[in-house]
């Protein structure tokens, strides 16, 4: 596995360690064989605060094993804990932040456990440790360890959708249903609405609607959106997808060809020629943060809901995608381009003063959740200046 550039030049001491613990081992859980039949308490109540740090305290290395010191070579947080109980609520990404100085390392302090089947999902309940193998940090899980209920000969199959996921779903729902950069062929393949019932050329609220396409059975639900123009990629011009604006959302009350599609309500007028999207739409969100495979470099060419300033939890679309090497849980670095000016000090600048271009500087962090060839959406993690469209992102 080729890591970024700068994360080769940082953190060599990790690269024969990393492709031994992880080959072989997809970072996408899903597809895997089904987790291991364990007790679980299920008390009903539901944690959602943030993330808690435990108190550190002094750790103690594998005997004869050098102490790695928390310097430039260590991923480590400086608070990171001896060991955590999973909480509901918790996301792997909060959980990463806790134990390292930048999440993406993740992986690399991962020790993955060949007893545990699908050891990448971690659920409420589960123990993680921080222990030492020949002298670099590892974190390894004890499923069901933190739990301190009584084991009964008894055993419950944990659902995979208890697992942790690695960003908080309530980040991305709207986002699910209600907005999109579509691609040329997705365009073509959404089903359309036909025409309104009762020949209304503007539909909203309260209206049955004929729709034609691959549409799902009576019940089904689909948000409809509005096509707008091209979204072009500023590095060529070259037309990368087109817009979406969600106008509203209905159910299938009839199938057939045409089908009949409920509106149950309308943020604007839908039109004849609108497009439906299935709100039925599953994203995996179990994956690991991590550093692209490759150099990235690249800007932020789209934000959703159309806003001009960007903050945390709000979903972007980027101008790099799979032809790129991009994967789901790729972390990137946002940066502000810098401002070009005239130096009118300088004794070698004339009338107008030379120009001068200033550095750019970090904005903020992004995580990529769902990938295309040339474009992908990102969720942005945290912003630490005021984040725009254009803006550059590049491999950490």
């Amino acid at each position: 596995m080729t890591l970024a550039a700068r994360i080769r030049t940082t953190r060599p001491v990790f690269a024969t360690l990393l492709a031994a613990t992880l080959a072989g081992c997809s970072l996408n859980p899903f597809g895997r064989s089904e987790p291991e039949q364990v007790p679980v308490s299920r008390d009903g109540q539901s944690t959602t605060q943030p993330v808690s740090i435990a108190e550190p305290r002094q750790r103690r290395p594998v005997q004869n094993a050098p102490r790695i010191t928390q310097a430039e070579s260590s991923p480590l947080s400086a608070t990171a804990p001896d060991q955590y109980v999973v909480k509901r609520g918790d996301t792997l990404w909060d959980i990463s932040a806790m134990f390292l100085r930048d999440p993406w390392y993740w992986p690399e302090i991962w020790q993955v456990n060949p007893q545990i089947e699908n050891p990448h999902l971690i659920y409420p309940g589960d123990l993680l440790s921080l222990i030492y193998v020949d002298g670099l940090p590892r974190i390894m899980l004890q499923r069901g360890g933190g739990r301190s209920a009584r084991l009964s000969p008894g055993v419950r199959v944990i659902p995979l959708d208890e697992a942790i996921t690695t960003i908080p779903y309530e980040a991305i729902s709207a986002f699910l249903t209600r907005a999109a950069v579509l691609e040329k062929e997705e365009v073509d393949a959404l089903p359309y609405i036909l025409q309104a019932r009762g020949d209304h050329l503007i539909s909203s609220a309260g209206v049955d609607l004929y729709a034609r396409g691959d549409i799902e059975g009576v019940g089904s639900r689909y948000s409809v959106v509005h096509v707008d123009g091209p979204l072009l990629d500023p590095d060529d011009d070259t037309v990368v997808g087109y817009e979406a604006l969600y106008v509203g959302d209905g159910t299938v009350r009839r199938g057939g060809d045409p089908s009949t599609l409920f509106v149950n309500q309308s943020q604007r007028e839908i039109l004849n020629g609108d497009r439906l999207i299935s709100k039925d739409v599953v994203i995996p969100l179990n994956f690991f943060p991590k550093a692209p495979d490759t150099a990235v470099d690249g800007r932020i060419i789209s934000v959703i809901d159309g806003v001009s300033r960007i903050g945390q939890y709000q979903v972007v679309v980027i101008n790099r995608g799979e032809r790129d090497g991009l994967a789901n849980g790729d972390v990137l670095d946002i940066l502000r381009a810098g401002e070009e000016i005239r130096d009118r000090y300088s004794k070698n600048s004339v009338i107008l003063g030379e120009k001068v271009r200033l550095p750019d500087e970090n904005a903020g962090t992004l995580m990529l959740f769902k990938i295309y060839d040339r474009i992908s959406y990102g969720l942005i993690m945290n912003a630490e200046s005021e984040i725009r469209v254009l803006d550059i992102i590049r491999s950490p």
